[in-house]
């Protein structure tokens, strides 16, 4: 079962979202090779091998910050965002679930309590330096 959505925006992707049930029987990548993060389901049979590696340093050049989100624990809704401060979608994020933001904005709600596992590029330089808030729909609770 291919339980994931593309969110997209004038021929833009904005956001990936795998489901927590989402299973494939092959490796799958749904990152596009220029994004500078890469994301993707890893597949292999009993007695497959990773052999042993390391990374070499690669100067790399990040333009947007691309964050990829577990939802361990609670529920919440997404907003995503136009880079004009418009809304576009909305969706509800369980526990399990993971969300590729690619581009564009976003904003969120917690229905439950909520846990959230965060990996993107770094090193974060501050809010002033690496994000511009915006109102949104969210309701606004000063962070």
């Amino acid at each position: 079962m291919n339980n994931y959505e593309e969110i997209t925006y004038d021929n833009t992707l904005m956001a990936i979202i795998i489901r927590d049930n989402f299973t494939c029987t092959q490796t799958k990548f749904f990152s596009v090779p220029e994004f500078s993060q890469q994301v993707g389901y890893i597949v292999y049979n009993r007695g497959g091998v990773i052999k042993a590696h390391f990374h070499k340093e690669v100067k790399r050049s990040i333009v947007f910050t691309q964050e990829v989100l577990f939802i361990r624990k609670g529920k919440l809704i997404i907003n995503f965002y136009t880079a004009d401060k418009k809304v576009i979608t909305s969706r509800e994020l369980l526990k399990g679930d993971v969300v590729f933001l690619c581009r564009g904005g976003h904003g969120f709600e917690m229905i439950e309590d909520t846990e959230i596992l965060e990996v993107k590029q770094g090193p974060y330089s501050g809010v002033d330096d690496d994000k511009e808030k915006f109102e949104g729909v969210e309701n606004d609770t000063g962070k």
